[in-house]
């Protein structure tokens, strides 16, 4: 999958959370899988996983229990979308610096 098909796909998923868009683009670069196809993981913390960098240590078991698997674009991104709707931006608060400026510049 190229960058720009990512890039469509978090568009198309979060086209009603505009915010969550920069927020895959800062996060990920709108990356979920590498060239070699292995999913996208976090240079800080290697858990966070894929396009919204979902981190597998704090969010494994609860994405299991409900049936999502973090490696998937679609349950990656479904899993960031109850995320949102439950604590806004504040899972990705340490991005923020990038996004926020995003959203400025829109």
């Amino acid at each position: 999958m190229t960058t720009a098909d990512t890039e469509g796909i978090v568009r198309d998923y979060f086209s009603d959370i505009p915010v969550m868009v920069q927020v895959a683009k800062c996060e990920s670069m709108f990356r979920h899988t590498l060239a070699d196809g292995s999913v996208l993981r976090g240079k800080v913390d290697s858990r966070d996983t894929g396009v919204m960098q979902i981190n597998s240590y704090y969010h494994g078991a609860k994405a299991k229990e409900l049936g999502l698997n973090l490696e998937n674009i679609y349950d990656n991104m479904e899993y960031a979308r109850m995320l949102y709707e439950q604590q806004g931006t504040k899972p990705w608060n340490a991005s923020a610096p990038c996004w926020s400026r995003e959203l400025a510049s829109l």
